[in-house]
């Protein structure tokens, strides 16, 4: 493994700080989609951007803002190269963006802890604290899939899904039943 100079966390720091377009919020550094930089030369740069999906929009946007950012601090030639592997999750999201999520009023994914496949099951939009067999449960651990999702509100854990896709296609519109208040979730992925 190669280690990145000083001069490269800086770049690194500096593309890291750029809000995300769709969610400004956050920096990209907080969202976990600026991977890599790496310095060829003194003033040529390759910055390694992870897309939240494929066919994420504010690709091109946020590509833009790194350039700019590093084009102000010196360097001559940036290149942002989109990279797909490994793919990006949720769980890449910072605690300090989970934080701010929560504080702007969305619901910040729930931690998977796993690599692979998402798990999807199918019932009503509803979130309850599932009820399963102690014979059944290997853990008792909370897992994505069982836990609930919380009103960034009030904190309740009573709350139905409106929409599968709100603002933007990686959050959901949802509602909290105790304080009646709409809210985004983001999604896990």
């Amino acid at each position: 493994m190669v280690t990145a100079t000083a001069l490269e966390a800086e770049l690194l720091e500096l593309a890291g700080s750029v809000p995300d377009p769709e969610l400004p919020v956050l920096t990209l550094q907080e969202l976990g989609v600026v991977r890599a930089v790496h310095l060829h030369g003194g003033d040529t740069v390759e910055v390694d951007l992870t897309p939240t999906y494929t066919g994420c929009p504010a690709i091109e946007a946020m590509s833009m803002d790194i350039e700019r950012v590093l084009r102000a601090h010196g360097m001559r030639e940036v290149t942002v190269r989109t990279v797909l592997t490994p793919a990006w999750t949720t769980d890449d999201i910072s605690s300090e963006g989970r934080r701010k999520l929560q504080e702007f009023g969305i619901a910040p994914p729930r931690v998977r802890g796993t690599s692979g496949p998402v798990p999807l099951t199918l019932g009503p939009p509803r979130t309850e604290t599932p009820t399963t067999s102690t014979a059944s449960t290997a853990s008792t651990e909370p897992t994505a899939a069982t836990e609930p999702i919380r009103c960034p509100h009030c904190g309740s854990a009573d709350t139905e899904l409106l929409s599968r896709f709100s603002s933007t296609a990686c959050k959901a519109l949802r509602r909290c039943l105790a304080c009646r208040e709409p809210f985004d979730h983001f999604k896990e992925l």
